[in-house]
């Protein structure tokens, strides 16, 4: 006898609030349906599994999952290389879709494995669901990916405790967050938190970037509070900054980076404030200015908090997306919804350039919204080299402006 007709969902990539808003969601209205939902851990890694550890979900699981942070469902960054999947998974369970939660590289895995199925007798469709707290995939009308209002928000409740610190030491802290290819948490958090000085990837479109130019920011802003009697202040910086250092850049550093099959820094094994903190403390230290800066890193507690309600209702919206375009007979696609809360599917082919990359969305730093923020920052102009004599000898070189405009 035929098993029931079910459903698999697998998550990729690293967390972000709100997937256990968006499998709850999934769950509970293919149950309400009829189908088995199943849940496999640690993503794709399950598949290739002779042994996979599969998850059943009945309606109390995924009602009680809901709002939690984190991932009901074990995570994994596993990525197949030429492996041949387990199709008695899918066989022996009568699955007829592959539900995957994940950033893009999930979403093309997800294809390449519907699509090696397909060609040993087995289909099903595959629906992804976007995911990343960069914010950083080029969704329809910039929507946000799921997750990141809830970072931010966490990281905004972080670093105005954060400010507070520096307001009542009177003193300064070098935050650093995540963000590989694009600012847009930081971005997020400096604006929320009036932070006085901010360095995203984007800001270096006119410019190469250098560690010197990063700490020289960081210097304006200090002595730009300093000369209207301000003595303290946060500074946030992208860990997308890293991502764009020439490695002649990074070996600077003093630290024997390890690098990802993409050769990428592994980020997460370092302290990024700590090392903008000791290059601003050295800088200080030679321009004699007496200034205590501490660091905070905004790192992994971002990514599994509770969500808040724009998520919540965002990854339920997502997850009934999912049905609609199953039984839509839509297959090989992300789910999107718009700002008017119309889901439609949207595929990689759409986003993919010729070679087959998807290029992240950047913040728009033209846009109106950023340059009022970035105006109103506090950092060396022109107009104010007479005053910052006292601290420099020349201001010139700590020219917001100039700094991101010169060779």
């Amino acid at each position: 006898m035929k098993s029931k007709k079910s459903i698999l969902i697998i998550c990729g990539g690293g967390p972000a609030p709100g997937i256990n808003a968006v499998i709850s969601s999934v769950a509970k209205t293919f149950l309400r349906d009829g189908y088995r939902v199943m849940g496999l851990h640690e993503g794709f890694k399950g598949i290739f599994s002779t042994a996979p550890q599969i998850k059943e979900f009945d309606f109390h699981h995924a009602d009680r999952i809901f709002s939690r942070g984190g991932s009901t469902l074990i995570m994994s960054r596993f990525k197949p290389r030429g492996e041949k999947p387990n199709t008695r998974l899918f066989l022996d369970n009568n699955v007829k879709l592959l539900v995957s939660i994940g950033g893009d590289d999930t979403a093309s895995t997800a294809n390449r494995i519907t699509g090696y199925l397909e060609k040993e007798g087995v289909v099903i469709s595959n629906i992804h669901v976007p995911k990343t707290i960069d914010n950083d995939l080029p969704l329809p009308d910039r929507n946000p990916t799921f997750g990141f209002h809830s970072a931010k928000d966490e990281g905004v409740r972080i670093g105005n405790t954060t400010y507070e610190d520096a307001r009542t030491s009177q003193n300064w802290f070098v935050m650093s967050t995540m963000g590989r290819s694009a600012g847009h948490l930081a971005f997020g958090i400096a604006t929320s938190c009036h932070f006085p000085m901010m360095v995203i990837p984007e800001m270096f479109n006119r410019t190469e970037i250098t560690l010197d130019k990063v700490i020289r920011l960081l210097v304006s802003s200090i002595v730009k509070r300093k000369i209207e009697n301000i003595h303290y202040g946060v500074a946030l910086i992208s860990e997308g900054v890293f991502h764009i250092l020439p490695k002649s850049e990074l070996d600077k550093c003093g630290i024997n980076f390890t690098y990802d099959d993409h050769g990428h820094p592994e980020l997460g094994n370092v302290s990024k404030s700590h090392i903008f903190n000791m290059l601003l403390q050295e800088k200080l230290k030679e321009l004699e200015i007496p200034v205590k800066s501490r660091p905070v890193e905004l790192g992994y507690e971002l990514r599994c908090c509770r969500p808040i309600g724009f998520d919540l209702t965002l990854c339920t919206l997502l997850g009934l997306g999912v049905k609609k375009l199953f039984y839509e007979g839509h297959t090989g696609c992300m789910v999107t919804a718009n700002s008017r809360g119309e889901v439609t599917p949207l595929f990689l082919a759409d986003l993919q350039d010729k070679d087959g990359k998807i290029a992240p969305r950047l913040v728009d730093i033209n846009s109106e919204f950023a340059q009022l923020c970035f105006k109103n920052m506090h950092y060396l102009e022109n107009g104010d080299y007479g005053r910052a004599e006292a601290y420099l000898k020349n201001p010139a070189e700590y020219d917001f402006n100039l700094i991101l405009t010169k060779a």
